[in-house]
């Protein structure tokens, strides 16, 4: 396996799923659907995808090869897996938040 691939298997093998996420992430809720919501939904879900690379990244330099090479590979799928979620959940309590303070000044 070539190295660049070794190092970006995670992401290929979530970017299927990461697809569904980030299509669920930007259409609900449905309204308000502004410029400054478009805005703050792309770098979300673009913060999430950065966070992940540079968690497999991190994870794959400082995994260690006591486990041979597998360990590295599922440190990196582990840890990538959990910053990108914790990114999006942080992103969607903040939009949530956004939007119900939005909400409450326009009623």
């Amino acid at each position: 396996m070539s190295r660049f691939v070794e190092l970006n298997l995670a992401l290929i093998l979530f970017l299927p799923w990461f697809a569904i996420l980030g299509a669920l992430f930007w259409l609900y809720p449905r309204q308000p659907r502004n410029a400054a919501r478009r805005l703050f939904d792309a770098v979300s879900l673009a913060a999430s995808v950065c966070a992940f690379v540079l968690a497999i990244r991190w994870a794959h330099r400082y995994a260690g090869d006591a486990y041979r090479a597998m360990w590295p590979q599922i440190f990196a799928t582990s840890l990538g897996y959990g910053v990108f979620l914790a990114t999006l959940s942080i992103a969607g309590v903040v939009r949530w938040r956004w939007l119900r303070r939005l909400s409450d000044f326009l009623d």
